[in-house]
């Protein structure tokens, strides 16, 4: 069975299926048009977010068995079309879970305790206390959109903080000892922080609008880890400048492209002020948000896990093991 790799991954994934016997061929650099003239030579593909897999490009896969994400999200697959074609998907979102919480984690105490302010302020001299007197998560309710693999691990790892954590999820009975799960009312009804853990699907795409933030019943601190495009920027914007949120920790933005592509000029390195939409460019100028480029489950830890999940999934669709 042949294998091409489109994106560069931990060594252990090719490590490991060479040992099972397949055939492991890379190309981390030809575009989609060269490869969609060859992707009929294999049966498999592990991707995490170089390029589309679509329609035409399944149409010219004939072979293809499988595709491998070695990520959480499969949307920049075309889903439903490829399983029509009999393609098994694999995801790995067991493999960043923890990375994911931990980010997350250190997003709300940032945001809770001004940490990017206060140090900004200091390396230019100011030692301003009171302006940056903090809030403590202890006592407060965090309420958790998503309950899967990534909502779980933030969860366990608010165990500790004496804060109590409600989860809303589209599928029932998910809740487990670290979250409650409750209705969606309940959720905007108590929730201090929000903090969001959903793939984007139609129901999650442009999910945090004007309406949705209006639902709540109190201010409230929005973290986001998951996918740029559930949240409307213009809206939060509008939000945090009436004070109806509080703060945002904002690992993704609405502007990428798909997971993990630059929102900056490759040429450049940076984005130019003026290059950017009026809406991201106000966003940026606002204290109270705290930004990081995608990289909530991109730790050196979670890039093996990621690789091995991957594997072993694999592995065990196909009923093989690594030969001896």
């Amino acid at each position: 069975m042949k294998i091409l790799h489109l994106d560069s991954n931990h060594d252990l994934l090719i490590r490991q299926l060479n040992t099972a016997g397949y055939a492991n061929h890379e190309d981390y650099t030809s575009p989609k048009k060269d490869i969609v003239q060859i992707i009929d030579h294999y049966d498999g593909i592990v991707i995490r977010s170089r390029f589309k897999i679509d329609a035409p490009f399944l149409d010219a896969a004939t072979k293809l068995k499988f595709i491998a994400r070695v990520g959480a999200g499969l949307e920049s697959i075309d889903i439903s079309y490829a399983k029509n074609k009999g393609i098994h998907l694999i995801s790995a979102p067991e493999g960043n879970k923890s990375a994911v919480g931990e980010h997350t984690l250190g997003m709300l105490l940032s945001l809770f305790n001004n940490l990017n302010k206060a140090d900004r302020e200091v390396k230019k001299g100011f030692w301003n206390r009171e302006a940056n007197r903090g809030v403590e998560i202890d006592g407060k309710i965090i309420g958790l959109i998503g309950y899967g693999n990534m909502g779980k691990a933030f969860a366990k790892k608010l165990k500790g903080f004496n804060c109590s954590v409600l989860c809303y999820d589209i599928k029932e009975n998910v809740g487990n000892k670290n979250g409650t799960q409750v209705s969606l009312k309940t959720l905007q009804e108590m929730a201090d922080v929000v903090s969001l853990h959903t793939p984007l699907t139609p129901l999650t795409n442009k999910m945090v609008d004007t309406n949705f933030i209006n639902s709540f019943s109190k201010p409230f601190w929005l973290l986001n880890t998951a996918r740029g495009k559930s949240v409307v920027t213009t809206d939060l914007v509008t939000a945090l400048k009436e004070g109806k949120i509080l703060g945002a920790g904002l690992d993704v933005l609405e502007y990428e492209k798909l997971s993990f592509e630059s929102l900056f000029s490759h040429e450049k390195g940076h984005l130019e002020p003026l290059e950017a939409p009026e809406p991201l460019a106000e966003l940026l100028k606002i204290e109270n948000v705290i930004l990081s480029p995608h990289v909530a489950g991109w730790t050196i830890e979670s890039k093996e896990k990621l690789a091995q999940v991957t594997v072993d999934k694999i592995l065990q669709h196909f009923n093989r093991t690594p030969k001896k």
